[in-house]
């Protein structure tokens, strides 16, 4: 948390000295508003002409697959289903009481970009960044964005960014997101600090271009276990317990956090290529490139004693520490036609090293306290645009190592018209699964295990079908074939009683195929101010044994009104959203290996939540005020869950704001 107090004063004085210039707001825009004018500006660093109109369009945000968009600074419902903790929309997960905490899953993706097994501690990484998580800019002038918004109980979340330029090729980036958090129930505290700088540089010939980041992440979070006497103190409604801190909790000093460090460089050179065009593009070329990835990761937990819902341990306190170190290089040459289309051949190199302190005999096995290997893989990659067609391509094998696999990725959309088109991909991969299934050591003698023998890879094929069209709304139909699907659950051979099956969960692999269909269907329909956003999604999971829970249906529905106020000075939305989903076994929650495991005795879901909202825009300030599950204080029975023994959060009113500034 040390950045923040610089990064506020950064922000603030920008603020200050932005507000004069800032964006003047269009007097007949709706929703969207996006080509309006920043002011005339006089010469600057930025390349532009005096007297050149700077828009929205000259703020640009280019993600790692490099594909562009510009800073989008209106109102709208996807921004209402976006303002959260994540930043985007969590319509399939499922948060528990607290920011920060974990999502339970309400719909699966298995498809995957790259082949190599990751750290493990999954639930942890919601809010971790990683390297396709980050975005570049290129700036006409010195652009801020920062959000701000109340959390549960003394604490704030800030996610504030700078972008700025030294000249129109070299723009960089600096940003922190860090929040805290008490929570409403006994040692859920949660907190995090998300730091990263980029750099954008394109040289004069439009040659030579280089993206680079660093990020620092570090996210410490207390668990308490859930809670302890559910039926009495909180299913009952007893109004005693209506202050969710008297509620009793199983552990009051367990903790545990994930650190991570990495810098990261992508370059390329044109070799050789044609000069550019009338749209600024070269018509042949040839280049080289390279990327380069350095990271250290661990996940560490913390318990002062010893506790049987865990087993019995090695020492009377717990400290387990699982750390990660890889390096990762990607060399590719890349062959680009405006007639035979773009076309990559690369190899990848990835270097991991895996390790706890020391090796541990067991009564059953001999426990390695490192896997570290390196991995080699080569591939080729195509894109061709033909008219309203687009078609790309990729595919990728290993070449030597035990843990990467292969992959296999097909995509082609045809732009029917302007309303209507039509997607469709196939998938195909095999990986190892992450390190925390293959090897684990902790205090607790039960959660140590070694399966670098006997666990396969999992492979993963299915394709998927998109109609998106402004008519008839949005389609998507996926279908997946999962071969040795691994998954944590409760040892069966165990016998345990209620309450025991922490004590005994493992990783296991699913022999029999499983086969996986998601539809999900997304449509608007509006009269005059009001709007009925819809969506739904089904889901059936055909599986030989329950290892693999979901929801059946998962719909979310928002009825809302918009208009302008205040001389067109204000543009606001409210409106109530309704998420629901049918109930399922939900996966339950392990906080010693930051993991949810598969169980089959509480089904959960079933429960509607109601949340009320009023967002408005005045300029470049967007202003966002929910009333959470407004429904909890009246709905029959306190059955709302996130996962076994983790209620889903009350009634609450949260705030916050977004702003932007230009200088």
């Amino acid at each position: 948390m040390r950045y923040l107090l610089a990064l506020l004063i950064v922000f603030f004085s920008q603020a200050i000295s932005a507000q004069e210039d800032s964006i003047p707001p269009s007097r007949n825009e709706g929703e969207a508003g996006m080509d309006r004018k920043v002011r005339n500006l006089p010469p600057k660093k930025n390349g532009k002409d005096k007297g050149q109109e700077v828009t929205i369009r000259d703020y640009k945000i280019i993600s790692y697959d490099r594909d562009t968009t510009f800073l989008d600074t209106t109102i709208s419902i996807q921004k209402e289903y976006k303002y959260n903790f994540l930043r985007k929309d969590d319509f399939e997960l499922m948060p528990f009481a607290n920011v920060g905490q974990p999502y339970n899953k309400l719909g699966v993706n298995f498809d995957v970009k790259d082949t190599y097994p990751k750290l493990g501690a999954s639930a942890k990484h919601y809010n971790y960044m990683e390297v396709r998580d980050i975005d570049y800019y290129n700036v006409a002038t010195p652009m801020s964005d920062l959000m701000f918004k109340t959390t549960f109980e003394q604490g704030q979340l800030l996610d504030a960014l700078l972008a700025f330029n030294t000249s129109p090729r070299l723009n960089f980036s600096i940003a922190f997101k860090g929040f805290r958090s008490l929570g409403k129930y006994q040692y859920s505290e949660a907190e995090s600090g998300n730091f990263k700088m980029t750099a954008n540089y394109e040289s004069k010939d439009k040659r030579y271009n280089l993206r680079a980041h660093g990020a620092a992440q570090n996210s410490l979070f207390e668990e308490n276990g859930g809670l302890s006497n559910k039926e009495l103190q909180f299913e009952s409604g007893d109004s005693d317990f209506s202050d969710r801190s008297r509620l009793d909790v199983l552990f009051s000093d367990a903790s545990n956090r994930l650190l991570g460090k990495r810098y990261f460089l992508d370059h390329q050179y044109i070799l050789f290529g044609s000069k550019l065009d009338s749209g600024k593009t070269r018509t042949t070329s040839l280049a080289l490139g390279h990327e380069f990835s350095y990271e250290t990761k661990y996940y560490q937990y913390k318990q002062t004693a010893q506790n049987d819902y865990f087993g019995d341990a090695y020492d009377s306190g717990i400290s387990d520490k699982a750390s990660l170190k890889t390096t990762y290089n990607h060399v590719y040459t890349q062959f680009s036609n405006k007639t035979l289309g773009v076309l990559t051949g690369f190899i990848n190199h990835y270097g991991y090293n895996y390790f706890f302190n020391s090796v541990l005999q067991t009564p059953t096995q001999l426990i390695q306290s490192q896997l570290k290997g390196n991995e080699i893989a080569a591939g080729a990659k195509y894109v061709k645009k033909i008219g309203g067609f687009q078609l790309n391509g990729s595919a990728q094998a290993n070449i030597s190592g035990d843990l990467s696999g292969n992959l296999l990725d097909a995509f082609a959309s045809y732009d029917i018209n302007k309303n209507n088109k039509l997607k469709f991909s196939i998938h195909s991969s095999s990986r190892m699964p992450n390190f925390n299934f293959l090897l684990y050591q902790s205090d607790y003698s039960n959660y140590n295990w070694q399966h670098t023998g006997d666990f396969n890879k999992i492979n993963n094929n299915g394709f998927q079908f998109d109609l998106e069209s402004k008519v008839f709304g949005n389609l998507m139909a996926k279908y997946t074939s999962l071969d040795n699907y691994t998954y944590f659950a409760s040892d069966p051979s165990q016998t345990v009683v209620e309450g025991e099956e922490q004590a005994f969960i493992k990783p296991f692999q699913e022999g029999s195929t499983i086969n996986i269909i998601k539809v999900k269907y997304g449509k608007e329909f509006k009269w005059k101010g009001f709007a009925l956003n819809n969506t739904v999604m089904y889901q059936n999971v055909s599986q030989s044994n329950s290892v693999l829970n979901v929801p059946e249906v998962v719909t979310r529905n928002t009825l809302y009104y918009s208009n302008f106020g205040f001389k067109k000075a204000l543009y606001f939305q409210t409106g109530v959203t309704l998420k629901y989903f049918t109930s399922y076994n939900a996966d339950a929650y392990n906080p010693v290996l930051g993991e949810f495991y598969s169980q089959g005795q509480e089904e959960l879901g079933g429960f509607p939540m109601l949340d009320f909202f009023i967002n408005a825009r005045v300029q470049q300030t967007r202003i966002f005020l929910k009333a959470e599950h407004f429904n909890s204080s009246f709905s029959s029975g306190n059955n709302f869950y996130a996962a076994p023994n983790y209620p889903y959060r009350d009634f609450v009113i949260r705030f916050g704001l977004v702003w932007n500034f230009f200088s």
